[in-house]
């Protein structure tokens, strides 16, 4: 064999080695883009998912966000109605107590009159004690009207906490 062909085959044989050298940096490098890239796709998944988490969340905040606009809405009515209500009976109240019609309970009306009469006569107990007789002999009074007895006539609004009416 020459020199020439001697020094060609170190010559290939270096460029064989250091080629061989190269690869394995190669590889080194891609494997470490290969393990980057799987965590990638791992972050990527988990922040997809977070990101759906957050979507439903967000739904479920608006749906519970409508529900409470139409609640408290409804309740802003009813309350108007009987601030309305309260409003015109107090401005009827006067007329009304004057042409009140009579309701009586007549034996409350009479025990009270009777005691009422006692305590005028003798600022103290009656002389004679109080009997239905004695009660039926009272004059009648008649009752006023009161404003309470027109002010919940609807039946009172049921609080609900946490899902829907």
């Amino acid at each position: 064999m020459s020199l020439v062909a001697v020094s060609m085959n170190l010559l290939l044989a270096g460029l064989l080695v250091a080629a061989l050298i190269v690869g394995l940096r190669l590889n080194k490098r891609l494997k470490t883009l290969r393990d980057s890239h799987e965590g990638f796709a791992i972050a990527v998944r988990e922040l997809n998912a977070a990101a759906e988490r957050a979507e439903q969340g967000l739904a479920d905040l608006r749906a519970a966000t409508d529900e409470a606009v139409d609640t408290l809405a409804d309740r802003i009515d009813k309350g108007r109605a009987l601030a309305a209500k309260l409003e015109r009976l107090m401005i009827e109240a006067p007329k009304s107590v004057r042409q009140a019609p009579e309701v009586r309970d007549d034996m409350r009306d009479k025990r009270l009159g009777a005691l009422l009469a006692a305590a005028r006569e003798g600022r103290g107990k009656p002389d004679r004690p109080l009997t239905i007789e004695r009660v039926a002999e009272a004059p009648p009074r008649a009752r006023p009207r009161t404003v309470d007895e027109d002010l919940f006539d609807e039946p009172p609004l049921r609080l609900h906490h946490g899902g829907r009416q």
